[in-house]
């Protein structure tokens, strides 16, 4: 499957932005320029306005996005690289001053106040926000910290092995940790923490060159620490640093006993005295790795299966993506690590990006991103304004889309990828994946609260924070002997370099999502029908009214916790029979 934009079909005519623009400042600062000086008379005119601006916007956002597809399919092709980094060099700080001249010219409007609220209030109140937060001098700061991204994304996939005469990635390297002979899942976790740790002190210098950037740009925008300020940039609204302190602590009584309990049942199972790193993703009772696919093509054709059982219409939605191939699923040499779904918000297209190795989780990483894109097409079907590239939208519900998307499809993998008793399998290793994710969420969230309120740390006192931190959290894997590695493990998650304080959102949203799949279980058509409703409203709802759309309880504190931990303690008991 080859991604090819040129070949992309239009799908949103342009009504303002001339069709034949070039994307060079020039043409573009003319347009600013006229959206700038307009006169706006009346709320008409200022929804006009409005519409005219979200049009640029999906101009601008399209043109970044297809930048930085290629700049990640390719690493190491110079001229992607150049690509991107001249968007963000040259052109990215120009737009965000530009921008800022609109927002002010929105917001100085008499009109704002008498448009319809249902679209246009948490609009308002977000530009709002972000005239608080700007500060021009944050904008060479923001330049600097997306090209140490893009520096870490080089770094990262750059690393490979030879491995039984074969060069290998390490994403393809996992799947040997599942294998059943010890001896060869120690032989390749070695080999592959023997290539992380030799960039471990350029991955510290990198981050620690980010961390005092943004502690700086925070302080320029008059807040006193970088915490509270991407809280204001994200349009947190409807919680706090505190609830995400709160859930730390809810993590840690709730769901740690239940991780633990999970780890000494797999050492038992094994028959091993004390779990090591590579103990953790082969199967308990000796079965040989779950094996969904062989081929891409396969994964491809499988999880169009899975969605059809789901739903028509977001099947006919992942069939027009295989059709247009807007998905890069295989992992290569020289391609970026992770996964992500981004939006072509001119072609109304979203593209799906990941590593695929053969495993039962690129299944469900798939799926996952099949749900962020499903909440694409349902937003640009409805003409929801304002979120191109997705923003705007509550990314806490954006992770709902898709993590729903990503348990309720295994309800379906029977007959498609598996057997019986091997979907259910697949399904008891996810549900086990959840109780770690919370664990690591707050792993994640609570390294970054302390990264963040000591700005000025040195590079060994980030060291212990990490341990104390991944200590208070972590199962019963035993890392002694290999402490490097356990002291290192916070540089493989992609969020804390290019997405700071974008992780709390995974666990929200899980809560959201293992409601959407107890729905679903016992009404199909009536979750799902919930589901596509709440996605459809896009960014016009607060986080609670989305939830309640779904019909979810909004909440991730005590309660939801210790809630949570028993029936995700009840589900995998069922499962692991």
């Amino acid at each position: 499957m080859v991604f090819d934009y040129e070949k992309l079909p239009d799908s949103r005519p342009r009504a303002y932005v001339p069709a034949a623009i070039k994307f060079e400042w020039d043409a573009l600062s003319a347009v600013f320029g006229e959206l700038k000086s307009r006169n706006v008379k009346s709320p008409a005119d200022l929804q006009k306005w409005l519409a005219d601006e979200d049009e640029l916007e999906a101009y601008l956002s399209e043109q970044r996005a297809i930048r930085y597809i290629n700049s990640t399919r390719q690493t190491d092709n110079p001229a992607f690289t150049e690509a991107y980094q001249w968007y963000v060099r040259e052109m990215e700080p120009r737009v965000k001053l530009a921008s800022f001249d609109l927002l002010k010219a929105y917001l100085a409007s008499p009109h704002r106040r008498a448009l319809p609220p249902p679209t246009y209030g948490l609009e308002d109140r977000r530009r709002q926000t972000a005239l608080k937060v700007f500060r021009v001098e944050n904008v060479e700061l923001e330049k600097q910290d997306s090209e140490l991204a893009q520096k870490y994304q080089k770094v990262r996939a750059a690393m490979t092995v030879t491995f039984r005469g074969q060069e290998r990635t390490l994403q393809q390297m996992a799947k040997f940790l599942e294998d059943t002979d010890r001896g060869l899942r120690e032989e390749a976790w070695r080999l592959s923490e023997s290539r992380y740790l030799k960039d471990t002190a350029e991955l510290d210098g990198l981050y620690s060159q980010m961390v005092a950037i943004r502690d700086r740009a925070a302080h320029n925008a008059g807040f006193g620490n970088y915490e509270d300020y991407a809280f204001e940039k994200k349009d947190r609204f409807d919680y706090t640093p505190k609830d995400c302190a709160e859930f730390h602590s809810a993590v840690e009584e709730f769901i740690v006993p239940l991780s633990r309990e999970i780890d000494r049942a797999r050492r038992d199972r094994l028959g091993v005295e004390e779990l090591k790193p590579w103990d953790m993703a082969v199967d308990p009772e000796g079965r040989p790795p779950l094996d969904p696919f062989e081929e891409v093509s396969g994964l491809v054709s499988g999880a169009a299966k899975v969605v059809a059982q789901v739903d028509g219409q977001l099947s006919g939605y992942f069939a027009k993506m295989v059709e247009l191939e807007v998905l890069d699923l295989g992992s290569r040499k020289g391609k970026a690590p992770g996964g992500y779904q981004s939006e072509l918000s001119e072609k109304g297209l979203p593209f799906i990006f990941m590593n695929a190795a053969g495993r039962d989780k690129d299944v469900r990483t798939l799926l996952h991103e099949a749900g962020h894109s499903f909440h694409t097409f349902l937003m640009h079907d409805r003409g929801l304004p304002f979120f191109n590239a997705n923003s705007n939208l509550s990314y806490e519900f954006a992770e709902v889309a898709s993590t729903s998307m990503e348990i309720i499809s295994g309800e379906h993998y029977r007959g498609v990828f598996y057997d019986e008793a091997q979907a259910k399998r697949s399904n008891f290793e996810e549900a086990v994946g959840n109780v770690k994710l919370f664990t690591w969420v707050a792993t994640i969230d609570a390294f970054q609260q302390w990264v963040y309120s000591h700005p000025g740390h040195t590079t060994e006192e980030r060291r212990e924070a990490w341990l104390d931190t991944f200590g208070r959290f972590c199962g019963l894997e035993s890392y002694e002997g290999f402490e490097e590695s356990e002291a290192y493990r916070w540089q493989r998650q992609l969020h804390l370099y290019e997405v700071p304080f974008y992780y709390i959102e995974y666990a929200i949203a899980l809560t959201g999502a293992l409601g959407i799949w107890s729905r679903y279980r016992r009404d199909r058509r009536d979750a799902i029908g919930a589901y596509k409703a709440a996605l459809s409203l896009g960014a016009t709802k607060s986080l609670p009214e989305l939830f309640a759309a779904a019909g979810l309880e909004w909440g991730f504190g005590r309660g939801a916790m210790r809630r949570l931990s028993a029936e995700l303690r009840s589900a995998i008991r069922e499962l692991e029979t």
